[in-house]
């Protein structure tokens, strides 16, 4: 089987310790997690982790079992690229001398779509938010500048089709509220 990009999306109660036993999971069998975000769900008192990785299909499949075995997770799933609507953010600081010396600069960053979110006499600060081959061209054609910081969120996603999970937390949510 070859590797592909997977995201697994798990769904949890709030609890400490959690993403330690999730990341364990992954580094247990060597897996490099490309990237990871957490957030509360379209549910009370649920999160959602976002996991990122390059593996086999049954590599992934075994993974989302694995995870599925803690306490306190409701529900995994994984998807391929295809399967989603999926981006992410970039930040890139650029020192002000350069962007106002070469208007090369200027214009690529009109033509990626990104916009500039702040301004001092010393640097601009550059926000850009798309697929991670966006943020990468964006980031390779700031780089022959002298980029002085740049940071990349985790990739957030949602699901193209209606996913069984929305059924589940509700029935989660409610037996929650009861108890």
């Amino acid at each position: 089987m070859e590797k592909q990009n997977f995201t697994v999306s798990v769904y949890t109660e709030n609890n400490i310790g959690l993403l330690s036993r999730i990341a364990a999971i992954f580094l247990k069998r060597h897996i490099n997690i490309e990237s990871i975000t957490a957030s509360k769900s379209e549910v009370n008192e649920v999160m959602r982790f976002i996991i990122v990785v390059e593996v086999t299909e049954e590599q992934v499949r075994k993974i989302v079992g694995q995870i599925e075995k803690q306490i306190e997770v409701i529900k995994a799933f994984y998807h391929t690229d295809e399967e989603l609507i999926y981006q992410e953010t970039a930040l890139y600081k650029v020192r002000s001398s350069d962007f106002v010396d070469d208007f090369n600069i200027q214009d690529f960053i009109k033509e990626t779509n990104a916009r500039i979110v702040t301004v001092t006499p010393d640097f601009f600060v550059i926000e850009k938010t798309g697929k991670r081959r966006e943020t990468e061209g964006l980031y390779e054609k700031l780089k022959p500048y002298g980029l002085m910081q740049f940071v990349r969120s985790g990739t957030i996603a949602v699901s193209k089709k209606e996913m069984p999970i929305s059924e589940i937390l509700e029935k989660f949510n409610t037996s929650n509220i009861a108890s």
